[in-house]
């Protein structure tokens, strides 16, 4: 079981076109927020959609496919690692983030037309 420690699966949707980052030594990051949902019959029995936002980095191979071939809205599928880092704002409150660090990506929904 050493394999699945800290392993993120979600399929979901892009809330904004992905932001791209280049570093001077080649490397390349995509920054983006996911929307996934999920659907649950509450006590009167009405289905209820539940969304959960997601703030997810890829890093070079992933991020190349990200910025070539999705947009928002484009639906896809990611797998990676949760990462969470605190810091302190400018009033020295301890501030948390949790970003998915996703390795691979898989297209998903109709074929994308976003041009390079």
């Amino acid at each position: 079981m050493g394999g699945i420690k800290n392993r993120v699966q979600l399929i979901g949707r892009l809330a904004a076109k992905p932001e791209i980052n280049r570093f001077e030594s080649g490397k390349v990051k995509a920054s983006f927020r996911m929307a996934t949902n999920e659907y649950y019959k509450n006590a009167k029995g009405e289905r209820v959609e539940e969304t959960t936002w997601h703030n997810v980095s890829a890093w070079d191979k992933a991020a190349s496919i990200i910025e070539k071939y999705t947009d928002k809205g484009s639906e896809i599928g990611i797998v990676g690692k949760l990462s969470s880092k605190s810091y302190d704002d400018k009033d020295g409150n301890k501030k948390y983030y949790t970003e998915v660090i996703a390795d691979e990506v898989l297209l998903l929904g109709e074929k994308s037309t976003v041009e390079s």
